[in-house]
């Protein structure tokens, strides 16, 4: 089992930027994919950004390319998600997620049902 605690969520101006991070115990984080998903009120919950094991591979949503970057720090059991040109769209709860270990699907994916550990969730909200 990994649990997940994820933090630096807040409040920014559209325009503005946040670092997301999610810290995990319990087990390494080296052997899982690792993603990041949003849920905005009355929304379903949606993928943002994915890296693979090693961090070499990364995959984003179109919502967030270019403007997003995930990384991860496998020394410290750690994944990133450093959010620039923040829009008033980005308001919502974001999650991090574990794939794995040794996970036999694809490090981009974007689909729920691949991931097997979730944090509680971050609260970010962008103001217009």
């Amino acid at each position: 089992q990994v649990q997940l605690v994820e933090g630096g969520g807040g409040l920014a101006q559209a325009g503005g930027s946040l670092r997301l991070a999610c810290a995990a115990s319990g087990r390494t984080l080296s052997s899982y994919n690792m993603g990041w998903f949003r849920q905005a009120p009355g929304k379903e919950r949606e993928f943002v950004a994915a890296i693979s094991t090693s961090g070499g591979s990364t995959y984003y949503s179109d919502s967030v390319k270019g403007r997003f970057t995930i990384t991860r720090d496998n020394a410290k059991n750690m994944v990133f998600l450093q959010m620039n040109s923040l829009k008033p769209e980005d308001t919502a709860v974001y999650y991090c997620a574990a794939d794995g270990p040794y996970s036999s699907g694809s490090y981009s994916s974007t689909s729920t049902a691949e991931y097997d550990f979730w944090g509680q969730g971050t609260q970010v909200t962008v103001s217009p």
